[in-house]
């Protein structure tokens, strides 16, 4: 009789904690991998990479999976998805990796207001507080001293924010009826086509020997095996044996890898204006994250916490 070998539950916080990492340092790997190929074209490649390598681990989650209702879902996710990350990548050719790394986190804030406007269910009184921090702290990080301008990179760095927003409505939405792991191979898949069909369509190809350049492919290998792949494995097995409020607040820390990666190995230069920004972000992702939901009248207490926000089930890097 075989006995199951007990993991003990830090060890499933070290796998979140694993994957921000991965996550953080990924934003300025993308930076790198955007100055040789176009943002369409990297999310192309880098998806369909993914989708693949995927679609070999879990084949037997696609069995059955090929209908009209499973592809369609599949489709949605994939185009939403792959728009969040081109949209984050075209930001991130304009600005910082720290910068955009935290710039995207403000989906956490951003979910309790977009399920307002589709179920009616109005945020929290903490949902609002967390609110007027980040937009705080988005001024503080992009607003230009005196002009009251933001740049293009950090404007659409946040217009990616609303994209990874309503991924993540999308899958909560879809996973209730399809198997997540078939559903997030379509997503790969998918997104992987559209990315190659618009950087076709509309970006000049940078030539073989760029893409063939070895800190190139080192850089793309980083994105799909580790900054996906393995990534998507470390959340998911996390977040089954972790609170959601715990995992949430671990997941969090991405923002924070970004920018010390960024500093470490971008030479982005923090200043104190940017700081506090940072700051005040983070404390809207926190509040976002561990505040209680709204009950429903009649219902009973119990303890509730906002469900994870995650890439990639996402990396947003």
């Amino acid at each position: 009789m075989e006995t199951k070998q007990h993991i003990p539950a830090f060890a499933y916080k070290l796998m979140l904690l694993a994957a921000t990492v991965i996550w953080g340092f990924a934003f300025v790997v993308m930076k790198d991998a955007v100055d040789v190929l176009p943002p369409a074209q990297l999310i192309g490649v880098r998806f369909l990479l993914t989708g693949l390598l995927m679609a070999a681990l879990f084949h037997r989650k696609l069995r059955g999976s090929l209908n009209k209702g499973f592809l369609s879902a599949g489709l949605v996710l994939g185009a939403v998805t792959f728009l969040a990350f081109w949209v984050q990548t075209v930001g991130l050719a304009e600005t910082t990796p720290g910068k955009n790394a935290f710039l995207t986190a403000t989906y956490c804030v951003i979910v309790p207001f977009m399920l307002w406007a589709i179920t009616r269910k109005r945020p929290t009184f903490a949902n609002v507080g967390a609110a007027v921090l980040c937009v705080a702290g988005i001024g503080l990080v992009s607003l230009t001293a005196g002009s009251f301008t933001i740049g293009f990179g950090d404007l659409m760095t946040l217009l990616c924010a609303v994209f990874f927003a309503a991924q993540i409505i999308a899958i909560a939405r879809f996973s209730k009826r399809y198997d997540v792991l078939g559903l997030t191979v379509y997503q790969f898949l998918f997104g992987g086509i559209m990315g190659l069909a618009l950087g076709a369509a509309t970006e000049p190809f940078p030539g073989w020997q760029a893409v063939g350049n070895a800190d190139f492919l080192f850089n793309l290998a980083y994105l799909v095996v580790f900054a996906s792949g393995l990534c998507y494995v470390l959340q998911n097995v996390g977040l089954a044996h972790v609170p959601e409020a715990q995992g949430s607040l671990l997941l969090s820390l991405e923002s924070v890898f970004g920018v010390l990666a960024s500093v470490i190995f971008y030479g982005e230069v923090v200043t104190g204006r940017m700081a506090a920004g940072f700051v005040l972000i983070f404390a809207a992702i926190l509040i976002s994250e561990l505040a209680p939901t709204r009950k429903r009248s009649g219902q009973q207490d119990q303890p509730q916490a906002q469900p994870a926000a995650d890439d990639e089930d996402y990396a947003v890097a």
